[in-house]
């Protein structure tokens, strides 16, 4: 009976991973490099490089925000939306503008945006196009190119398999604590399972919670039915509800006279005396339905959406505000979020993060390859490859190692790509979509270890290229970025040089089991190395 129950789990342990493990890679992926979606964007904007983050910045805000909305009344007096966004730690810039006249067929109104350097008070030269970290932050759970609605549905189903895959593969763990030390060289296919052993148990905590979290955090979506029963207009009704602030007033033609915004401050700090705003929308401005929502920083709390206060945009009145009383279940739900995107944590938490998203990455590329590699070693050598077998390993070769060389494409784009040409920030996308089908292409056809190897080298010499492309086109690198204590920046540069170092080890070692003669040795060594540990 208990051997039955652990082949059923080791049974669906398998196939609930297999069957998802390369979308759950590109999730995975794309959700490590959204910990530092921030720091991409900067990365991705040189023109603002030269901005310093404002210690003082929480105290510099009101008269941001007084002289913003006084350049936005020259600008754009009738504009139905204002945008203020305020200086943030990972964000040095001070940006405001309008929004633009919508034009026929588009969802949402482009806005006219100004950058200012809040330490100088002098304009910033327009930042190029480009999505930067929020492309990678939306392709984890939006996938790009799909309806979003079939996407998250995609997403969810995935995340769920991945749930039941953890669960399944520590029941399957006899030996958990052991596996976690345990790793032996050059023994085919038993190498990959220790591998993957060693990365699942490792981060295993974060694997469960960020797992957990990602379905928390489109709980609605997934279970919309209390809603529909309880609110007429279903999920709207709930939101509404539970998100005051959400609720749009009916636009005015009706002009009126926009308050003025020191007394509607100074209303503010003396009921938030330490108030730290991220942004600022104003709607209708100059109208009789104007209204100013104030979104605050979270700052240290387990929280992902600080408070909102929504205010009448003529006599000054608060109409509604969200977050500053929280139910226990709206605790528990933004707590949740807040850990899932880990946007609360500060510098060292984040890098945790990152480090754990790695080992979930290299945990599901572990147990693609480790599945192909068992058949491999199974089949006899008069036997041709089944059909499953092939694509098999062809989605692992175009998964693996066609999204790193789409992702150096993606910012070897963003360099390189002319400043004025129309849909700049589509074409950095396209660049990346189109370096990962070239893999995908080539994996359709070979396969083998030379496609793997060829690609490896091709990946380095990738990811070598992005801090040299940046530093040619820009006024950055490393050295000048170290000098200037650019830490962010630096760390950019320096991960594509860290990962172009992993590329060439891994072209060497696959090159070494491409040579017979080097593999032998090597097996000798490696038989040498284990008897030497028996006699210690």
């Amino acid at each position: 009976m208990k051997e039955n129950f652990f082949r059923s789990m080791t049974w669906l342990h398998t196939w609930v991973g297999l069957l998802v493990c390369w979308l759950l890679y590109l999730i995975f992926f794309a959700g490590t490099l959204s910990f530092f979606r921030d720091e991409i964007t900067l990365w991705a904007q040189p023109e603002v490089h030269h901005v310093q983050a404002n210690p003082a910045r929480v105290s510099a805000q009101k008269q941001q925000i007084i002289s913003a909305v006084a350049q936005l009344q020259q600008q754009a007096p009738d504009s139905p939306s204002w945008r203020i966004s305020l200086p943030e730690a990972r964000i040095p810039v001070l940006s405001y503008g309008y929004a633009k006249p919508r034009e026929e067929g588009q969802r949402r109104a482009q806005f006219e945006m100004t950058h200012i350097n809040p330490n100088e008070g002098e304009l910033v030269e327009q930042p190029r196009d480009t999505r930067g970290g929020n492309f990678f932050y939306r392709l984890h759970f939006d996938l790009h190119y799909i309806d979003v609605l079939t996407a998250r549905w995609i997403v969810c189903l995935a995340s769920l398999f991945m749930l039941i895959a953890l669960i399944s593969g520590v029941i399957i763990h006899k030996r958990i604590f052991k596996d976690m030390f345990s790793f032996r060289r050059g023994k085919g296919s038993r190498s990959w399972l220790d591998g993957h052993n060693v990365s699942s148990v490792l981060a295993l905590p974060f694997h469960l919670m960020i797992t957990y979290t990602g379905l928390i955090t489109l709980i609605f979506m997934l279970f919309p039915y209390p809603a529909k029963t309880l609110y007429e207009d279903g999920l709207r009704g709930l939101f509404n509800d539970a998100l005051p602030t959400n609720v749009r007033t009916e636009p005015s033609s009706q002009a009126a006279p926009f308050i003025d915004i020191k007394v509607l401050l100074d209303q503010i700090y003396t009921n938030y005396p330490e108030a730290d705003f991220s942004r600022v929308f104003i709607r209708g401005a100059n109208t009789e339905s104007a209204t100013l929502a104030f979104y605050l920083a979270t700052g240290k709390q387990v929280q992902d959406n600080g408070p909102v206060l929504l205010y009448n945009g003529v006599d000054g009145s608060l109409l509604a505000q969200s977050g500053t009383e929280l139910s226990a279940a709206k605790v528990f739900y933004d707590s949740m979020t807040a850990l899932h995107t880990g946007r609360l944590a500060d510098p060292l938490l984040r890098w945790l993060y990152f480090i754990c998203g790695i080992a979930g990455c290299a945990m599901i590329a572990t147990g693609c390859i480790m599945w192909a590699r068992r058949l491999r070693e199974r089949m006899k050598a008069q036997h041709t490859a089944s059909l499953g077998l092939k694509l098999v390993e062809a989605l692992n070769l175009a998964t693996l190692m066609g999204l790193t060389l789409a992702t150096c494409a993606f910012f070897i784009a963003n360099r390189l790509l002319p400043l004025d040409i129309a849909g700049r920030a589509d074409k950095e996308i396209l660049a990346f979509f189109l370096a990962w089908l070239a893999v995908t292409l080539l994996a359709l056809f070979k396969r083998g270890k030379k496609q793997w190897w060829q690609c490896a080298w091709l990946n380095a010499f990738a990811c070598l290229s992005v801090p040299v492309v940046n530093a040619f086109s820009t006024n950055g690198n490393v050295v000048s970025y170290a000098l200037q204590q650019q830490w962010s920046l630096l760390a950019c540069d320096l991960l594509f040089i860290v990962a172009a170092l992993a590329c060439i080890a891994q072209a060497t070692k696959i090159r070494t089991a491409m040579n017979p003669a080097q593999q032998a040795k090597a097996t000798q060594n490696q038989r040498k190395r284990t008897l030497k540990e028996q006699q210690a």
